[in-house]
């Protein structure tokens, strides 16, 4: 996640500073603070958090570093640009919905996650995130941007497209997903036009699922291997995975409601193909 703010802001020019725990230890309490007190800076981003690799599953295994990093983390950061009086956002995740609205549609910012640990079967790493959205809570001058999904045209360990590409059998559900070069000059551009402050879905808009992804991938010819798909998630959680998967559909219109613009799914995801970079 960083590495994408840091090519954004590399590419636009924009002076930032990127801090390592080598240099101050931004975990412990007070000590981002101190470091804050002596700073200029106008606005903090919180990128940082931990997801697993090579996947959610790792989270099961590292319980203390993924609720120190998703849940204690966001907390602390909280108090120190609160005791500075600066104004920041934090990095949070689509992962803590799973299904639609009742009535089909994506859910909105203001409805209850229902995939954590005080609603469902959830995933650690699901029940973690929503963890530090309830420490934010009541949180002054401070966004809260929904990641869900992650992918861009840079082949990765980490990008959602490279991923699908590494499997012979596929999950095939709908999901809102979230292109990372957009989610960034998103959530920046909701800094620089000062639009209110609170929790804000940053997804493509609508949804997709892994089979039109590899129909894109065959059409683009990034990727022409024929893939299997799972019948059920019963079959996919027997077979391919440890722990329950977030599978949702999340409603972007409030944030693209203040003018910054997400292109529709399909079309973004044609267009990341078409610049696939190896």
């Amino acid at each position: 996640m960083a590495s994408a703010y840091k090519r954004f802001f590399f590419g636009q020019s924009i002076p930032f500073y990127s801090l390592s725990r080598q240099e101050v230890d931004y975990t412990i309490p007070g000590q981002l603070a101190a470091f804050l007190k002596n700073s200029a800076f106008d606005f903090v981003i919180n990128a940082a958090g931990y997801t697993g690799k090579p996947n959610v599953d790792a989270c099961e295994m590292h319980k203390a570093e993924c609720l120190a990093g998703n849940a204690v983390l966001p907390g602390v950061v909280r108090e120190a640009c609160e005791e500075n009086n600066i104004p920041w956002g934090h990095v949070s995740s689509g992962c803590i919905y799973s299904g639609a609205r009742p009535d089909g549609a994506g859910f909105k910012e203001e409805d209850t996650p229902n995939f954590c640990f005080r609603s469902n079967n959830c995933s650690f790493y699901s029940g973690t995130k929503g963890l530090g959205e309830e420490v934010l809570e009541g949180a002054v001058n401070c966004y809260i941007w929904r990641l869900r999904i992650p992918f861009d045209e840079f082949n990765g360990p980490r990008n959602y497209l490279s991923k699908l590409m590494q499997y012979d059998t596929l999950l095939n559900v709908q999901n809102s997903i979230s292109h990372l070069g957009e989610f960034v000059q998103a959530t920046w551009e909701s800094w620089k036009k000062h639009i209110p402050f609170g929790i804000y879905n940053v997804t493509n808009p609508g949804s997709i699922t892994a089979k039109e992804i590899t129909e894109i991938m065959k059409e683009t010819k990034v990727c022409v291997k024929d893939f299997r798909f799972f019948t059920d998630e019963d079959e996919f959680m027997q077979k391919a995975a440890k722990t329950p998967r977030s599978n949702c559909i999340l409603d972007s219109s409030k944030i693209m409601g203040y003018g910054i613009p997400l292109t529709e799914v399909n079309e973004v995801v044609m267009k990341t193909l078409l610049n696939w970079k190896n």
